[in-house]
This record gives structure tokens, C-alpha cells and sequence, in this order.
């Protein structure tokens, strides 16, 4: 779900920011003939995510590596199990390592906090969905690791849809306004959706006809007689200061999608290392 080429380009730059010049511990301390075989296994319990990429950051830096992957993304793991096998020139893998462990272990974290939001929802209607509020750069390969974790994808950019937000709304002046002049000029095929906070907003989305309401920050009680009003005519997602701690009740509300940059944003790295084997 990643762009193969995209990524391609991140490898480069990514080595180009760990290594500098040269790997000076490697150069000075390791002969360019010594072998190594290593592993990179998982010191807790985790969702594979990231790992096809991060033996393509091996196999980047030094084509001669022998790379091996044993789980494919979006598979649980327990703590010791070995998720990559390289083989090859000791000083390669070492100059390498840091890379391909900092982009499994974030991406593995995102789908591991992903799957805690999926499970505490799990016997309701709703489906969690991530934001754009991501890592700079990082954006197509964190919205690959929700997938992973069993999440779903909002917009990955500005351009996969509309989103009229308050600040839309208050350059235009209404909610209908807003929605007759996006859909003069849009693809006929673009879902439009629209932010309310206040249920007087919901009223007029549903009015202005659009295809998307979103609950921003509302009270559960408020999201369920937003819920009750809208009775299926359009899907509609809930948003703003989604925690752990509070989705459960949102989702009981009937929404169809709860949206929350903390499966992102706040996600913490897993532990995965890579050992000598």
C-alpha cells in the first residue's frame, strides 16, 4: 500500500542522514573482508510493520547482502521471534542497522497502538481511521503501518478529497456556500465532507448535501443526537481529542468512523534489535 519508487528516494535519504561521509566506527574498527550473520528479532510482543523496507535499506546500502525476512507486515509476533536474517560484510550490516531498526521500530508501534484503538472499539459499527497529522515525510509508510495494525486510512493528502473545516466556513460564510461553490469545480466522484461542532451545523450539512459530517469535539450526548438526526443518510465521523480512555463510549454512539492522530502521533517505538546470530 506504499509507493515502491517513493520510498526508494526515503532509503537515500535516510542513509545519507545516519552515515554522513562514512561510518567512521565501522571503517576504522572492521576489516572490508569479515563476514557476520545477524538476526533482528522482537524483544516484545508486536504487529510486523516496516520490515520488507527495512531489508530493502540493507540491500540498498550494500547489494552483496544476503537478506532474509521471515513475517510479513500486519502479522503479531512474541518477543524472540526473528523477523530478519542479513548475511554479508560485517561492516555494511553495522553501518546499515540503524536505519532499518529506527523505521520498524516506529512503524511496528503505530501498528501496535493502531490495534489497542481497534480492539477497545471491537462489537460496534465504527472503523478507526487515521489524520495527516504524521511524521513529516513519513506520511504514506505510517498510514501503511495503520493498515498493519488494522486501522483505516483517512486523506494520505490534500488532494485525495474535500474537507471543509471552520475556517473554510468562515471565509465563505455558511456551510452551504462552502458546499456550492466546491461542487462547481469538483470531480463528480469526490466525496465532500464537512466539520460541525455544534448540531445547528449538522443540520445545515445535511442540507447543503454532503456526502461526509464530522462530529469535531463533540459531547457523547450531542453525538448521539447527531447520530439520531442524521438516521444513515450520510456516513459520519467522529473526531477531536479521541484517547483510549474515551472511544469506547464515542463509538457507542453509532458513528461510522472514528478519526485520532494519537495512533500516530503518540505512538511509542517497540523494542526490536539485531543481534549477531
Amino acid at each position: 500500500m506504499y509507493d515502491q519508487f517513493a520510498t526508494e528516494k526515503l532509503i537515500d535519504l535516510w542513509l545519507t542522514e545516519d552515515i554522513g561521509a562514512c561510518d567512521l566506527t565501522a571503517q576504522t574498527m572492521i576489516e572490508p573482508n569479515e563476514e557476520g550473520c545477524f538476526v533482528m528479532n522482537a524483544r516484545e510482543s508486536l504487529i510486523v510493520a516496516g520490515i520488507d523496507i527495512a531489508a530493502r535499506v540493507f540491500k540498498k546500502y550494500d547489494p552483496t547482502l544476503d537478506v532474509q525476512v521471515h513475517f510479513a507486515d500486519g502479522e503479531r509476533v512474541e518477543a524472540g521471534a526473528i523477523l530478519l536474517t542479513v548475511k554479508g560484510c560485517a561492516r555494511s550490516v553495522l553501518t546499515a542497522e540503524r536505519t532499518a531498526l529506527n523505521l520498524v521500530q516506529r512503524l511496528s508501534g503505530i501498528a501496535n497502538e493502531t490495534a489497542t484503538y481497534v480492539e477497545a472499539i471491537r462489537g460496534t459499527k465504527a472503523q478507526l481511521i487515521d489524520s495527516r497529522k504524521t511524521t513529516p515525510g513519513l506520511r504514506m509508510l505510517e498510514k501503511h503501518a495503520v493498515l498493519c495494525g488494522g486501522g483505516l486510512n483517512h486523506r494520505l493528502a490534500l488532494d485525495n478529497g474535500v474537507m471543509i473545516k471552520d475556517n473554510h466556513i468562515a471565509v465563505c460564510g455558511s456551510i452551504q456556500e462552502a458546499v456550492t461553490r466546491v461542487r462547481k469545480k469538483l470531480p463528480v466522484l469526490t466525496k465532500v465532507e464537512v466539520e460541525c461542532d455544534r448540531l445547528d451545523q449538522v443540520h445545515d450539512a445535511l442540507a447543503a448535501g454532503v456526502d461526509v459530517i464530522m462530529l469535531d469535539n463533540m459531547s457523547v450526548a450531542n453525538m448521539t443526537e447527531a447520530v439520531a438526526l442524521i438516521n444513515g443518510r450520510v456516513k459520519v465521523e467522529a473526531s477531536g481529542g479521541i484517547r483510549l480512555q474515551t472511544i469506547r463510549p464515542i463509538a457507542e454512539t453509532g458513528v461510522d468512523y472514528i478519526s485520532t492522530s494519537k495512533i500516530t502521533q503518540s505512538a511509542p517505538a517497540v523494542d526490536i534489535g539485531l543481534d549477531e546470530a
